[in-house]
């Protein structure tokens, strides 16, 4: 078999995305700066096996050149962890020293298919 039903779909995300942070990448490296850290994130209720951000992802605001954000991640720890979702960013944002990086709320979309 290999599809999995709504019921299962749901409770992967539920169970798989309780306390979890969100990472930003350059292409395939998270962003190392000294003024950068990864952000808690809490989601919705899963429904059809898709999920998002409950409120507004605020990053630190940059105190140097963190580059261009092309990926987003969501890890299981603070530091180092488990990756456990990666995909590109929809728009590419170049954050210069202090400029913010933000996700909307409900923009952070988690999706099982």
């Amino acid at each position: 078999m290999n599809h999995m039903s709504v019921f299962l779909k749901n409770k992967v995300l539920k169970d798989n995305l309780k306390s979890v942070y969100v990472a930003l990448f350059n292409e395939d490296n998270e962003i190392n700066q000294p003024s950068y850290k990864r952000q808690l994130v809490a989601f919705i209720e899963p429904v059809d096996g898709q999920t998002s951000n409950t409120a507004d992802v605020l990053f630190p605001i940059a105190g140097e050149s963190w580059g261009s954000i092309t990926h987003i991640g969501i890890f299981d720890s603070m530091d180092a962890g488990n990756l456990l979702f990666k995909s590109p960013a929809e728009f590419i944002k170049t954050i210069d020293i202090s400029s913010q990086y933000k996700i909307p709320k409900n923009y952070l979309i988690v999706r099982l298919k």
